[in-house]
């Protein structure tokens, strides 16, 4: 194993202007008080594993659903999408997905599609864990239609700490699974809202990788289940 590779991550571009403030203050903090120096320093180191970006192997079947977000899978449940979306009011199942801040956040697109609606939405900061942050937060939503005709909603929402939703695409654009769309600082959540019929693949507790851990099975059999509501 190449533990450069695990050492050198890739740091996302937004994250470099982060990095050099965190580094100025370091340098400032010695001056001051030789000690403060260390401190600086883990807090600059932190700020890059933050903004890290590493290569990930996205699956390239048609049809699948993947986490748009590293985390854990902090709620599931059937809910209706986000009227700005145009999704429809029907309940479909939401799986949402916890960053704290140490979760790497670069945003990756669930699945190909084109990207037919962006609806951004002003709010407040409550932590993101909580379901009520769905409704109530700041967050920024994309609707995706795939190839054949499946559609899911994928939704920003700003937490506890996050100030700042980044969005990179436009109505009209075309994505692949795993391709970097967005991503939030600095600790947040992203919710999926899978396409009507279509059953979770995973469970309340799953520990997601972005353009890995496979949300659900567009084509798979779907024997119903009951929602889950934590």
């Amino acid at each position: 194993m190449n533990m450069l590779k695990i050492v050198a991550v890739p740091m996302h571009p937004e994250g470099r202007k982060f990095v050099t403030i965190f580094a100025i203050i370091a340098v400032l903090l010695a001056l001051v008080w030789e000690p403060l120096f260390w401190l600086g320093l883990g807090a600059t180191v932190w700020c890059y594993y933050f903004f890290r970006d590493p290569v990930r192997t996205v699956p390239q079947r048609a049809g699948l659903v993947m986490s748009p977000a590293d985390g854990v899978v902090s709620l599931i449940s059937e809910v209706a999408p986000p009227p700005e979306l145009g999704l429809g009011d029907t309940p479909v199942y939401r799986v949402s997905v916890f960053m704290n801040v140490f979760n790497c956040h670069v945003n990756r697109s669930p699945m190909d599609g084109k990207v037919t609606q962006i609806a951004y939405h002003k709010g407040k900061f409550v932590n993101a864990s909580l379901d009520k942050a769905s409704e109530h937060n700041e967050r920024n939503g994309l609707a995706i239609e795939g190839a054949e005709g499946h559609r899911i909603g994928v939704v920003q929402i700003a937490g506890l700490v996050a100030r700042r939703i980044v969005c990179f695409v436009k109505i009209g654009d075309a994505l692949q699974t795993g391709e970097r769309f967005g991503l939030i600082r600095f600790g947040s959540r992203l919710d999926v809202y899978l396409p009507e019929g279509i059953l979770p693949a995973v469970s309340v507790g799953t520990t997601a990788v972005a353009g890995e851990t496979l949300l659900a099975d567009l084509r798979a059999d779907q024997t119903p289940v009951q929602s889950v509501n934590i």
